[in-house]
């Protein structure tokens, strides 16, 4: 019980950085003495210390480490990347035991670092909420395991099932759940609209109502039909342009070539290349129901206004699925749905 308590501080403090790691994971590490905690830390940016580093570096009696436990939500790292690898530190400091929450599975890692531990003769206990710590690292494992960013949904609905009225832009969600949808881009690496949305609406697909970090956006605009004056060609994040007329990079602007045939295996296949860990798919009924339709999605997030009639416009997508959990934000529900 004792091991779960500080492996549930461990994934507490790694969701602190929540969308400012990528494309690194998310982890948390706590280091106890005597069952009290004397160092804590969690990776807080790509390029910067790792979660076990920041915890040492917080121990003000580094004597005590010889006689302390060190929890991680993820393996130590093996390898020499930006930073040297964890699993080194540990061994070199001398802790007395290791307590792991889940193993890394990226193939530079994948039980690499236990073994580095382990082989120093320190005690390694690991799978300590092993699903919790997977949970907290759906992106990093969906992209290493399934090559392709984790792929989250997402739609507003009216109550009678329609997305605009009469084909022109209209509001549906609430002031409260605006900021739900802000804080949902800040969290993910990625946001992706088709050509239809991007000239409907002319989003700029940035972070604005919470604190955060813009997401990369994703235009798939084959013919580049959307004009360059437009809000998702301004300088405020990296844009990715999937077309089949060229291939271009400019300041922060990436045109990438792509075939229409097979377009969805191709877009994963190039994200992937691009290192990009999850996406949000915000654009309209057609580009939502082809990833529906092939089945290549992880979660989905439907906000209905049940008391909003439109009568006509474009359809939802057809999407005939349970919901896991709802939340109600003032008029509107926000359903949640997961891929099983």
């Amino acid at each position: 019980m004792q091991d779960e308590f500080y492996i549930k501080r461990c994934i507490e403090l790694a969701g602190k950085a929540l969308g400012k790691t990528y494309p690194n994971p998310l982890v948390g590490s706590v280091i106890v003495h005597n069952d009290i905690i004397i160092g804590e830390g969690y990776h807080q940016k790509a390029g910067e210390n790792h979660a076990e580093i920041n915890a040492i570096n917080s121990v003000k009696d580094r004597s005590l480490i010889p006689e302390s436990t060190i929890y991680v939500s993820l393996e130590p790292c093996a390898h020499y990347g930006k930073t040297p690898p964890c699993a080194l530190k540990i061994k070199e400091l001398g802790f007395k035991k290791v307590v792991i929450g889940a193993m890394d599975s990226h193939d530079k890692v994948n039980g690499k670092g236990k073994k580095i531990i382990q082989d120093a003769g320190i005690e390694v206990v690991s799978g300590i909420l092993e699903g919790e710590c997977n949970a907290l690292n759906k992106r990093f494992f969906t992209y290493h395991e399934k090559k392709r960013p984790y792929i989250i949904l997402k739609w507003a609905q009216s109550g009678d099932g329609f997305m605009d009225k009469d084909f022109q832009p209209v509001s549906i969600s609430n002031s409260l759940v605006n900021q739900f949808v802000h804080q949902l881009r800040a969290d993910e690496h990625a946001i992706l609209v088709g050509t239809q949305t991007a000239l409907n609406d002319n989003p700029a697909l940035t972070v604005r109502n919470v604190e955060g970090e813009n997401p990369i956006r994703i235009l798939i605009d084959f013919n580049l039909k959307v004009p360059l004056d437009f809000n998702i060609y301004n300088k405020e994040a990296r844009t990715l342009i999937f077309n089949t007329v060229k291939e271009e990079k400019t300041e922060n602007l990436h045109f990438i070539k792509i075939k229409k045939e097979n377009f969805l295996n191709e877009l994963m296949s190039a994200l992937y290349k691009e290192q990009i860990q999850s996406v949000i798919i915000e654009g309209g009924r057609f580009t939502l129901q082809q990833f529906i339709n092939e089945n290549l999605w992880d979660e989905a997030i439907v906000i209905e206004n049940k008391n909003l009639k439109l009568l006509n416009g474009t359809r939802a997508p057809q999407f005939e699925k349970d919901p896991e959990r709802s939340e109600e934000l003032r008029d509107n529900a926000v359903l949640f749905y997961k891929n099983k």
